[in-house]
C-alpha cells in the first residue's frame, strides 16, 4: 500500500515540478487588487499545518531561477474514511469586508487508477474562520493534551469552528498518461468571501479521498486605485461589503483648482472600479488648465469665471499689469460698471448730440437730434433735458415747472426725440440736451456737454377747464358757474357751454358766455343732463372740459311718482318674463350654447373617498397636500429619473425656487428629447423641497395634449429637478408681443381652442387653476398652446390680507374673478372669468389688461372698483364680434351666468368650422363704450374725454409715431381724419401692415364724426 501511495505521489510530484518550471515567473496583479497572500511569492516554508501528519505533504522545489516553489500534495485513495486538512496561518485582511481565494491545482482522474482503490473523490472542500488574534491555538496546530479529551475530539472541536465556503471540483483532471505526456492541466478556481468583520481569516482544505496538488494559494481584496480625474484626486477605497454596494467617495480638488457648482464625486464599486463620477474641478480664477494642471495667467491676460475654461486677454483700454489676474483694469478715463460683462472693453462717457432742430407749434415744441460723434464705445446712450424758461423780470433763466410735459419722458430717452407740451405762450426757453450713458455717473472729473437750443413759443389756444359747478336747480333750468383754464394762453374772449341730455349725445345745444357763470334754462324736468364748457382765445378753442352730470328738480307729486314707478316696475317684469321665455326656445336648439340655467352655483356635487374629494365618472385630481407624507405624492404621482440620463445645456429663464434650465433625456430604449429642467438651488431647507415638488406632485397627475406634460422629478441627488416637456417658443404673451399682427383670426382662435381643452380637462378632474394668464400659457414650435404653472396656493387664511398673498407672491387682480377677490372663491367659474381676460391678450397680442390703471392702491384697488361699477375691457382692435361677445359672457357678475369650460370649447370648434362668423368685427362705439375715460370716478381724477393724436394713437397700439404725427403737422384728430395713405408715407408710416391699421381707424373716426355732426342742434 505504501509503495503504491509512493507511485502515485512521485508522479504527481515530477508532473507539478514541470509544470512550475514552465509558468513560474513575474505575475501581472491588476492595479486594482491587494494580495494578502500568495503561496508562490513565500522564500521559506509556508508553515501551514496539516492533520493527519501523515495526510497533507508539503512538497518544495525551485524553478529555473531557482525561486522555491511550495506545494501541498495529498493521495491517500487506497485507505477508506479519509479526513486530511490543511490549515493556513492566520491571514490579515487589511480592513477589508470581502476578499477573493484563487487557487490553482491539479487533479488525477479516478477512472485513471489501477483497480482495488479503496475510495476515490474528484473533489476537495474549503473553509475558513474568522479571528481577532489570542485565539485558542489555531495558529501553532498542535493539539492540546492534558485536558482529557482524545486527539480526535480536540480535532472535532477546531473543525466545527470552521465555516465551509465551497466544494473544489476540476474542470480538468489528468491521467497516467498525462503523467508520461507531461500534458498540463492546471485548474483554476476563484472564490469570494464576506462579509468580513474581523481582522484575520484561516482558510482551510478538507480531503476526503483525492489525489490532489494544490499548486498555489493565492489570497486578495479589490480597491479602487487612488486616481486624479477632472483635477480632483481620489484616494484608495476599500469597498463595501455587499457585492451591488457603491461606496461613495468625495474628491478633493488640487493643483489651483476648485469645485464647479458642487465638490466633486466618485463611487467605489466592489470590482474596484470607480464609477459614476459626479462634479468636477476647474481651475480658480487667474488660472487656466493646461495638460492636467492650473497654470497661472500671465500679465496681460485675465479668467475671471469658474465656467470659462482658458485665459482671456484683456479687452481694449484695459490691462492686468500681474500673474494670476482674475480682471483687468480700466486705464485712466475710462470705466466699467458693475453690470458690464469682463470680456466687455472699458468705455467712457460720449460727447453732445449733434444736429439738434427745433420744431414750435403753439405752444408745443418738438426737438430731435443727431447721435454723439463718440458714443463712448457702449450702446446704452441715454439723453436728458433741462428746461430752462426766462424769468419774470427778464433778467435770468428759470427752471421749467412742473406742469409741462415730455412725451414720452424728460430723462433717460432711448430715441433722438421729444416731444415738450404745455409751455406758455410767447414765452422764451432754452432747452439742454445731454447724452449719459452707463459710465456717465463714474467719470465725476468728465467736464458735461450739452447741446443748446433756444425757442420762443406762439399763440396758443387755453386749456380745458378743470371744474364746473352747478348752482340753483329748477325744473327746467340749471345755474353752472367755473374757473378759468389753468392755462389761459392769453386773454378770454368767451366761454362755450355745451349740453345734451343723457343717452342723447347726438343731438346737442351749444350756448356762449362772456362770463364764468350762467343759467341753462328749457330744460326737462326731473332730467339728466352731461355739461361741458370750454374757452376761447384770439388763438381759438381750447379743448372741452370732462363730462359734468347735472339733474333738473321733478314736477311730479309723490303719489303719482310712486304710481308711475309701479307701472315701470310691472312693464319690466312682463318684458323680463317674456324675454327669458324667448331665449329658453332659442337656446334649447342650440348645440354649443351656454346652459347657464343648469349651472350649479356650488359647481360639481362632490363626494369624500379616503380623505379625498372624488368626483362621479371622471379621473379626479387629489390635492398633495391630503398626504401626511409629502414625499408619498411625490412617489405615487411622479417619475424617478436617474441623474445620468439629463445633460444640461443652457440656463434659459430663473424660477421661484432656483434656476430653469435645458437640454436633452436620453431615457434608455426611448429617442432622445429636448426637456425643460427646474433646479432646486442649493442650501434649501425641507419645507422649500416640499413646496419645490409640491407642483411636480400636481403635473403628475395630468395626461392631456394642452397641458404642460411632467417627464419627471431627480430627488435622489442634487441638485433637486423637474423635468417637464420644453416649449420653444415660451410664454403666450411674450410670443404674442414679439409676433404682432402676425397670425390669422383663425390660428388665434386655435391658440384659444387648445387653452380652453386644457382648462374643461381640468376641471373635469376637480381641479381649480386660479391663476390663469397668458404669462402661463406655453407655446411650442407648432403653436400648440399648454395651460402651465400649477404652483399657485390653494390655502388661503382667514387673514382679511391673505386674500392678496399666495405662494407665488400676490393674488393676480387683473385676471380674478370678483368673487375670488372678495370672499376667496375659487372655483371652475373664477377659471372661466380669468379665461375671458386669456383671449382679451391673445386678441390683443399680449397687452396689458386695463392697461396701467394701478392695481397697488391699499385695497380696494382701482382694477377691482372699476369692475365692481360693470366696467369692462373694451374690444381689441380687429377682434371678431363672436368672440368679444364670449368674452362678455366670462365676465358676468354672477358665476352661475357664465359659460362652462366644454362649452366654450363646441363654441370655439363651431366659429374655426365656419369661418365666415369671424369676420364681423366689434364696430368702434362698441369698443370705446367701455373705455376708462368713461369712468373718470374710477381714476380718482378728472380726465378729458376727448382723445389727443398720441392718445389715439396708443389705443391703436401704433404710439411710436407720434413724433411724427406732430412733427408733419398732424397735431388734432380733425386734421387726421382728413389723411389718406400718401400721407401716411410722407410722415414716415411705410410698413403696410401698419398703414392699413391706421387707415382703418381713420374711417372709423370719419364715419363717428359724420354722424355727430348730422345731428348737432344749435
Amino acid at each position: 500500500m505504501q509503495s503504491r501511495r509512493g507511485t502515485f505521489g512521485i508522479g504527481l510530484v515530477a508532473w507539478t515540478w514541470l509544470w512550475s518550471l514552465t509558468l513560474h515567473g513575474a505575475r501581472c496583479i491588476p492595479a486594482n487588487e491587494v494580495n494578502l497572500l500568495d503561496s508562490r511569492s513565500v522564500l521559506g516554508d509556508l508553515g501551514w499545518v496539516a492533520y493527519p501528519k501523515n495526510g497533507w505533504e508539503e512538497i518544495g522545489e525551485v524553478d529555473e531561477d531557482y525561486a522555491p516553489i511550495h506545494t501541498y500534495q495529498v493521495c491517500r485513495v487506497m485507505e477508506q474514511n479519509q479526513n486530511n486538512w490543511l490549515h493556513t496561518n492566520c491571514i490579515l485582511t487589511e480592513g477589508a469586508q470581502r476578499v477573493f481565494i484563487e487557487l490553482k491545482f491539479t487533479l488525477r482522474d479516478c477512472n485513471s487508477l489501477p483497480g482495488g482503490v479503496g475510495t476515490c473523490k474528484e473533489t476537495f472542500n474549503m473553509y475558513y474562520y474568522e479571528t481577532d488574534g489570542g485565539e485558542d491555538g489555531l495558529e501553532d496546530g498542535e493539539m492540546s493534551d492534558g485536558t482529557g479529551m482524545t486527539e480526535e475530539e480536540d480535532r472535532a472541536m477546531k473543525e466545527s469552528r470552521y465555516i465551509k465556503i465551497d466544494t473544489i471540483a476540476a474542470d480538468e483532471s489528468f491521467t497516467e498518461l498525462d503523467l508520461g505526456d507531461r500534458v498540463m492541466k492546471l485548474n483554476t478556481e476563484v472564490r469570494d468571501l464576506g462579509p468580513l468583520t474581523q481582522k484575520g481569516v484561516y482558510l482551510a482544505f478538507q480531503d476526503l479521498g483525492a489525489c490532489i496538488a494544490l499548486v498555489s494559494v493565492r489570497v486578495f481584496y479589490k480597491r479602487c486605485p487612488f486616481l486624479v480625474k477632472s483635477l480632483a484626486e481620489f484616494p484608495d477605497t476599500i469597498p463595501g461589503s455587499e457585492a451591488s454596494q457603491l461606496v461613495e467617495v468625495v474628491g478633493r480638488c488640487v493643483n489651483n483648482s476648485l469645485p464647479l457648482y458642487e465638490p466633486p464625486r466618485m463611487h467605489c464599486s466592489t470590482e474596484g472600479e470607480w464609477l459614476v463620477p459626479i462634479g468636477k474641478c476647474v481651475c480658480q480664477p487667474g488660472f487656466e488648465e493646461i495638460n492636467g494642471s492650473c497654470q497661472v495667467c500671465k500679465v496681460g491676460f485675465y479668467r475671471s469665471l469658474l465656467e470659462s475654461l482658458a485665459w482671456i486677454k484683456c479687452p481694449p483700454h484695459s490691462l492686468a499689469r500681474e500673474n494670476g489676474a482674475t480682471a483687468c483694469s480700466c486705464e485712466e478715463g475710462y470705466y466699467k460698471i458693475d453690470s458690464d460683462p469682463p470680456n466687455m472693453a472699458c468705455t467712457r462717457p460720449p460727447s453732445a448730440p449733434r444736429n439738434a432742430i427745433s420744431n414750435v407749434n403753439e405752444t408745443s415744441v418738438f426737438l430731435e437730434w443727431s447721435v454723439p460723434m463718440e458714443t463712448g464705445g457702449r450702446k446704452d446712450v441715454r439723453y436728458n433735458i433741462l428746461c430752462r424758461q426766462v424769468s419774470p423780470d427778464g433778467r435770468g433763466l428759470e427752471e421749467c415747472g412742473p406742469n409741462v410735459r415730455f412725451l414720452p419722458r424728460r430723462v433717460g430717452l432711448s430715441n433722438t426725440s421729444v416731444m415738450v407740451a404745455d409751455l406758455q405762450s410767447h414765452t422764451n426757453y432754452s432747452f439742454l440736451l445731454e447724452a449719459v450713458n452707463g459710465v456717465s455717473e463714474l467719470a465725476k472729473d468728465h467736464a458735461k456737454q450739452y447741446v443748446s437750443l433756444n425757442v420762443t413759443t406762439n399763440q396758443a389756444a387755453p386749456s380745458p377747464v378743470s371744474v364746473v359747478r352747478k348752482g340753483v336747480t329748477g325744473k327746467s333750468s340749471i345755474s353752472l358757474s367755473w374757473a378759468e383754464p389753468d392755462r389761459p394762453n392769453g386773454i378770454i374772449l368767451e366761454y362755450e357751454i355745451k349740453y345734451f341730455e343723457k343717452e342723447q349725445d347726438s343731438s346737442y345745444t351749444i350756448i356762449k358766455s362772456k362770463e364764468t357763470e350762467m343759467v341753462v334754462d328749457s330744460l326737462k324736468p326731473s332730467s339728466v343732463y352731461i355739461f361741458q364748457v370750454r374757452a376761447r382765445t384770439s388763438a381759438g378753442y381750447g379743448a372741452f372740459s370732462r363730462r359734468f352730470e347735472f339733474q333738473t328738480s321733478p314736477y311730479l307729486t309723490a303719489t303719482s311718482e310712486r304710481a308711475q314707478a309701479s307701472i315701470v316696475a310691472v312693464a319690466i317684469t312682463l318684458a323680463l318674463v317674456l324675454l327669458a321665455v324667448v331665449a329658453g326656445f332659442l337656446l334649447s336648439g342650440r348645440r354649443c350654447g351656454y346652459s347657464k340655467a343648469k349651472q350649479d352655483p356650488e359647481e360639481e356635487k362632490m363626494h369624500f373617498h379616503n380623505g379625498h374629494i372624488k368626483f362621479p365618472g371622471v379621473r379626479t385630481y387629489i390635492d398633495p397636500l391630503t398626504y401626511e407624507d409629502p414625499n408619498q405624492a411625490v412617489h405615487e404621482f411622479t417619475q424617478e429619473i436617474d441623474v445620468s440620463f439629463i445633460s444640461i445645456e443652457r440656463i434659459i429663464g430663473a424660477g421661484e425656487f432656483g434656476e430653469v434650465c435645458s437640454g436633452p433625456l436620453r431615457l434608455p430604449g426611448k429617442r432622445e428629447m429636448q426637456v425643460a429642467i427646474k433646479t432646486l438651488k442649493v442650501g434649501y431647507t425641507e419645507q422649500q423641497r416640499r413646496d419645490f415638488l409640491w407642483e411636480a406632485s400636481i403635473m403628475g397627475q395630468f395626461n392631456h395634449p394642452n397641458i404642460i406634460r411632467l417627464e419627471g422629478v431627480v430627488t435622489k441627488s442634487k441638485p433637486v429637478m423637474i423635468i417637464t416637456e420644453y416649449m420653444e417658443n415660451g410664454s403666450l404673451d411674450t410670443f404674442l408681443k414679439k409676433n404682432d399682427g402676425q397670425f390669422t383670426v383663425i390660428q388665434l382662435v386655435g391658440m384659444l381652442r387648445g387653452i380652453a381643452s386644457g382648462m374643461r380637462y381640468l376641471s373635469d378632474m376637480g381641479y381649480v387653476h386660479r391663476d390663469l394668464a397668458a404669462r402661463n400659457i406655453l407655446v411650442n414650435s407648432n403653436l400648440v398652446s399648454k395651460v402651465s404653472d400649477f404652483g399657485l396656493s390653494r390655502v388661503l387664511e382667514d387673514d382679511p390680507e391673505a386674500a392678496y398673498t399666495t405662494r407665488g407672491g400676490k393674488i393676480p387682480i387683473r385676471w380674478t374673478a370678483p368673487e375670488a377677490i372678495a370672499y376667496r372663491k375659487f372655483t371652475s367659474a373664477s377659471d372661466v372669468w380669468s379665461y375671458g381676460i386669456v383671449m382679451w391678450e391673445v386678441m390683443s397680442y399680449g397687452e396689458r389688461p386695463y392697461w396701467e390703471m394701478s392695481n397697488q392702491d391699499e385695497p380696494p384697488t382701482k382694477v377691482i372698483k372699476a369692475v365692481e361699477e360693470s366696467y369692462r375691457l373694451p374690444g381689441p382692435m380687429d377682434c371678431p364680434e363672436a368672440l368679444y361677445h364670449l368674452m362678455m359672457d366670462c365676465w358676468q357678475r354672477e358665476r352661475s351666468n357664465r359659460p362652462k369650460f366644454d362649452e366654450i370649447v363646441c363654441l370655439l370648434d363651431k366659429l374655426i368650422r365656419n369661418p365666415s362668423s369671424l369676420k364681423k368685427l366689434v364696430n368702434s362705439s362698441h369698443r370705446v363704450s367701455n373705455l376708462l375715460v368713461e369712468h373718470a370716478s374710477v381714476e380718482g381724477n378728472c380726465r378729458s374725454p376727448s382723445q389727443t393724436v398720441g392718445e389715439w394713437l396708443d389705443s391703436i397700439k401704433m404710439g411710436r409715431y407720434t413724433e411724427l404725427f406732430m412733427e408733419g403737422g398732424y397735431s388734432s384728430l380733425e386734421t387726421v381724419a382728413q389723411m389718406t395713405s400718401e400721407d401716411l408715407r410722407r410722415v414716415g408710416v411705410n410698413l403696410a401692415g401698419h398703414q392699413k391699421k391706421i387707415i382703418t381707424s381713420i374711417q372709423e373716426m370719419r364715419v363717428h364724426m359724420n354722424n355727430t355732426n348730422s345731428a348737432v342742434n344749435i
